[in-house]
């Protein structure tokens, strides 16, 4: 499928913005939709709206297909081993809630460690922040290379025999690096620990083995890859699974419930408690068919080509500093233009149809790292060409000139 008939596929992609083309560079923080999601969804609500896993009628038994099927999905789109290692929940951010507290809440005990980077986003660091107060963990950190990168060196320096967890992300949402993820993963397992990893912007844009990868949890969001805001998957192996503790407790998720005493039912039923967000699941499924029918190794190939594009592009705009490595960066580059702050190079370059973020990120330390407050982040998907990274640099030369002059 051609990059143009692609972009056909995203409706929101037809419509102006002050005038100007909709150049559309912020999908690291929220991917388009398709049309096929968005049928999708509507088709659940026009035609057999009803809730799963309770009724026998047949809306209740077509409804419940439909969100098997999509777990189904998530499941072969990992490379995961089976359905009931993939639990639904509302993204990333409560996945790795989660682990962090179903999982490292009930196993860890004083003097653990928890190993992380300064990159982390917010999802991933907060928790493990909460748990290690609760238990008496303690967390360690691994230390960037000079261009962001983790080494398997700095890795090796932090890990002990005191290590539980390993939690990162494998790929960085501000710096566009790529964590060898199945080499932490060796490492964490030689030490005893359990592997976590934030695979909120992999997932969307390369692809994800977790068999290869041996990672004994990985947590995404719908979002990200063009599925329903509100919606995520968390994989986890059978016996981790089995081992952690539901945060949600009510309805469907329970064996059984007496006076003063309740029993629950095995992994993924046992963190689904409640009415689930059946229509985002389902739209989640549709998502990932329409990406494995444009092929995950081609739009690899394609993120990767414009991010390099990028720096390449703003590289050579004077004014303008980059953070992150020059080489394999994967689908977005973070910027500032000097003595401009982020917010009004953002609002510059909107009044040109150009959308990007400002901002931390949810990345805090990460930012005081780099000696920032916030930055400038253009990110791209699929549905982007060559012309976009040429209107942001057209853009970016713009807002240069109009707060330093010609």
């Amino acid at each position: 499928m051609a990059t143009k008939t692609i972009r056909e596929q995203y409706p929101v992609l037809s419509r102006q913005v002050n005038g100007h083309r909709l150049v559309y560079l912020d999908s690291a923080a929220t991917a388009l939709k398709p049309q096929s999601v968005i049928d999708a969804e509507r088709a659940y609500y026009e035609h057999y709206t009803a809730n799963v896993h309770r009724s026998v009628h047949t809306l209740g038994e077509e409804a419940t297909g439909a969100y098997e099927a999509a777990r189904g999905r998530v499941r072969s789109f990992l490379n995961a081993g089976a359905d009931d290692e993939i639990v639904f929940t509302h993204g990333a951010t409560e996945g790795l809630n989660l682990v962090a507290h179903g999982y490292g809440g009930t196993h860890l005990q004083p003097g653990d460690e928890i190993v992380m980077t300064p990159a982390e986003h917010h999802s991933n660091l907060v928790p493990w922040q909460q748990v290690a107060a609760r238990t008496g963990a303690r967390l360690r950190f691994v230390e960037l290379g000079a261009d962001g990168t983790v080494s398997l060196d700095a890795v090796r320096a932090v890990l002990s025999p005191r290590t539980r967890v390993v939690s990162m992300f494998h790929s960085s949402n501000v710096l566009g690096t790529v964590n060898p993820i199945a080499d932490i993963a060796r490492e964490a397992h030689r030490v005893g620990a359990v592997m976590v990893v934030d695979g909120a912007q992999s997932v969307p844009h390369m692809p994800v083995d977790v068999a290869a990868l041996d990672a004994d949890f990985l947590a995404f969001s719908a979002h990200k890859l063009g599925g329903p805001t509100g919606v995520g998957a968390l994989y986890g192996k059978r016996a981790l699974l089995a081992e952690t503790a539901p945060l949600y407790f009510g309805g469907e998720m329970i064996e059984q419930v007496e006076r003063e005493h309740s029993t629950f039912k095995a992994p993924p039923e046992r963190f689904e408690g409640g009415t689930p967000h059946i229509a985002g699941v389902i739209g989640l499924g549709a998502a990932l068919t329409f990406l494995s029918e444009v092929g995950m190794e081609r739009i690899y190939q394609h993120d990767r080509e414009l991010a390099a594009l990028a720096y390449d592009r703003l590289a050579q705009v004077d004014g303008i500093e980059i953070y992150g490595p020059d080489h394999d960066r994967q689908s977005l580059v973070a910027f500032n233009v000097k003595g401009v702050h982020p917010h009004d190079v953002a609002q510059v370059l909107d009044a040109r149809g150009i959308a990007v973020r400002a901002g931390h990120h949810c990345c805090q330390p990460l930012m005081s790292w780099l000696d920032v407050g916030s930055t400038v982040r253009a990110s791209f998907y699929l549905y982007n060409e060559p012309d976009d990274i040429e209107a942001l640099v057209e853009g970016l030369q713009h807002t240069v000139r109009f707060f330093h002059g010609a």
